[in-house]
C-alpha cells in the first residue's frame, strides 16, 4: 500500500477517512432523496390489474419524485379519447369559443349515453363526457385552432387530422398520446406553466375538481377508447392538490370489458393512496 494512504501507525490518515466518509453519507443521501420506496406495481396487483397490460404513472411536483408501473408501455401512444377533454375545454375557454356559463341546447337526438340527452352547461359536460358538445366547441373553434392549440401544450402528437375528422379526432386514433406525455402536459396544468388566462385556470379548476377529502383536491379525467378491431383502452388522468404537495398521475389499461371501467378510476386511487398524496397534514 502506498504511504500516502497510510500513516505511521499502518493506517489510514484522518482526512483521507473524513473524504470517504463523506463521500458515501452524500451518495446515500442521493439515493433516499431519488428513490421510490412504493412499489406502486404491487398495488396494481393487488387491485386486480395486469401490470403487464397497463400503466400507471404519478409525480410529486414538489421534488419531481416518479413511481411508474410498466415504464415501456408508460412511453407509448394511444387514442386519449374523452381524457383529452381536459385540454379541449382549456382551449374552449381560452379562444371565448364557450364561457364557462354557457349553454349548450340539446338537438332533441337521442344518444346511448342517456345524461347527454339534456341541455349542458360547459362543466355537465365534462362530467358527464358529453361528446356532441365538445363537437360544437371543436366545430366553433375549427381545426387550426385546435391543432395550434394542442401544439402550444405539446399534447401528444398534436393531430386533429382533416376537417373530416375535426369531431372525432379523439375519439378515432387520429390523436394519439403516451401516459408520459400526459404527465408533462398536467404538470404544467397544475403548476399554471401553460399559455394560459388566470380566468381560464380559475374556470378549469372548478369545471374539472371530481373528488375533495381532508386537505385534499383531486382534479381528473376518465376516457375509453373504444375500436372493434383493436382492444379498448381506458385513461384515468389528472392531479391531487393537497395543503402540502401536489400529485400529477396518468394510467391506462386494456380494457376487455365493460367489468373493467371502474378499475381505472380505484387503481390509479389506490396508488396514489400508497404514496402519500392523500396524507395532507
Amino acid at each position: 500500500m502506498s504511504s500516502t494512504l497510510t500513516n505511521r501507525k499502518g493506517g489510514r490518515p484522518m482526512a483521507r477517512i473524513l473524504t470517504i466518509f463523506t463521500f458515501f453519507l452524500t451518495l446515500s443521501s442521493a439515493a433516499t432523496a431519488t428513490e421510490a420506496p412504493i412499489n406502486i406495481s404491487q398495488v396494481i396487483v393487488d387491485e386486480g390489474v395486469d401490470t403487464q397490460a397497463s400503466t400507471v404513472m404519478v409525480q410529486r411536483l414538489s421534488d419531481g419524485q416518479l413511481w411508474v408501473s410498466n415504464a415501456e408501455r408508460s412511453k407509448e401512444r394511444f387514442s386519449p379519447a374523452s381524457s383529452s377533454k381536459i385540454p379541449h375545454t382549456l382551449i374552449a375557454i381560452e379562444t371565448g369559443v364557450a364561457t364557462p356559463d354557457a349553454t349548450f341546447k340539446w338537438d332533441g337526438k337521442l344518444r346511448w349515453v342517456e345524461a347527454w340527452n339534456r341541455d349542458h352547461s360547459l362543466k355537465s359536460a365534462f362530467q358527464v363526457s358529453a361528446v356532441w358538445v365538445y363537437q360544437e366547441i371543436a366545430r366553433r373553434a375549427g381545426s387550426a385552432t385546435m391543432r395550434d392549440w394542442l401544439q402550444r401544450f405539446n399534447y401528444g402528437d398534436a393531430n386533429v387530422g382533416t376537417e373530416a375528422t375535426l369531431t372525432t379526432y379523439w375519439l378515432d386514433g387520429t390523436l394519439r398520446i403516451s401516459a408520459t406525455e400526459q404527465i408533462a402536459f398536467l404538470r404544467q396544468l397544475a403548476e399554471r406553466d401553460l399559455p394560459l388566462s388566470d380566468t381560464t385556470y380559475a374556470a378549469a379548476d372548478e369545471i374539472m375538481q371530481a373528488d375533495s377529502g381532508d386537505g385534499w383536491t383531486m382534479y381528473s379525467k376518465t376516457g375509453w377508447f373504444s375500436d372493434r378491431g383493436a382492444m379498448d383502452i381506458g385513461w384515468y388522468v389528472g392531479w391531487v392538490r393537497c395543503s402540502s404537495d401536489t400529485y400529477v398521475f396518468a394510467m391506462n389499461m386494456d380494457m376487455p370489458n365493460s367489468s373493467f371501467r371502474n378499475l381505472r378510476i380505484s387503481t390509479a386511487k389506490a396508488a396514489l393512496n400508497d404514496i402519500g398524496a392523500f396524507d395532507c397534514q
